[in-house]
């Protein structure tokens, strides 16, 4: 019997953590069933490190966009710098942008200003926004909502770990909820909770790797393999089989991440 194919939707493979190791990492990845990683690009000045990634390896798509952490000390993007991007074959979702006050609270405002470009290139490009969220629910379901109602994008709310609230704000948008590492740690019960309350059709799952790890790796680098076993808490969650929920995550990334499920590995 194959094993079930999944994607791991969000993670970092330009990171230190990975150098010289991606052919081993996209090998690990295939004999688990991940048969696509979408790599995401951090800061714009990195796309020269992450786009040729996704160029030569053929499960890897790739995203871009300026975190919000890196907001203060970063060139305000711009919507055509973006838009621009999207004429690339593999360049599948503008992200990840978002807010974070965890860390950064005092560049909010330029974190707000940097989030509405970016929602602007996912409305002229069609392409999914790709949300970071930390310490931040207020104003991002705020924000969500009101640009949603003055021209409609699609989204995913990444390595979702907020509350119940935005988690309803963005389902009742129409977006997304990706399950990481986080979903599967014992402690995370309210998380859980909250993406078995959500539709099944809107989950994605991801590793954000090299970060959060699940178990029984935690505390390891983590790397796309490992999306797996966030797959099978997901699937238990749902009272799903892990076949299923593989194949219901696997549709779900398709009619989200369009563009990615449309290309064609050039003969």
């Amino acid at each position: 019997m194959s094993t079930p194919k999944i994607t791991d939707s969000h993670c970092h493979l330009d990171f230190p953590d990975f150098e010289g190791r991606l052919d081993e990492v996209i090998a690990n990845a295939a004999d688990a069933g991940v048969a696509r990683m979408v790599t995401i690009c951090t800061k714009m000045a990195n796309l020269p490190q992450v786009q040729p990634i996704a160029e030569a390896h053929a499960p890897i798509f790739f995203a871009a966009a300026t975190h919000p952490m890196s907001v203060a000390s970063e060139p305000m993007v711009s919507v055509e710098e973006l838009v621009a991007l999207a004429a690339h074959p593999k360049f599948v979702g503008i992200g990840e942008t978002g807010l974070d006050y965890h860390y950064t609270a005092e560049s909010r405002d330029a974190q707000i200003e940097s989030l509405l470009i970016h929602i602007e290139a996912a409305r002229q490009t069609g392409l999914p926004l790709i949300i970071h969220s930390r310490d931040a629910d207020d104003d991002m379901a705020r924000i969500l909502t009101e640009e949603h109602g003055k021209g409609a994008f699609d989204c995913v709310m990444h390595c979702f770990s907020s509350g119940p609230e935005l988690a309803k704000a963005a389902l009742e948008l129409g977006f997304y909820l990706s399950m990481s590492g986080i979903a599967a740690f014992p402690r995370s019960k309210e998380v859980r909770e909250i993406f078995a309350a959500a539709p099944v059709d809107r989950i994605l799952v991801e590793t954000d790797a090299p970060y959060l790890a699940p178990p029984p790796h935690r505390g390891k680098r983590n790397e796309p393999a490992f999306t797996v076993h966030t797959a099978k808490v997901g699937a238990e969650l749902y009272g799903l089989s892990y076949e299923d929920f593989a194949a219901q995550t696997e549709a779900n990334f398709e009619r989200l991440f369009a563009k990615a499920a449309a290309y064609q590995v050039p003969a």
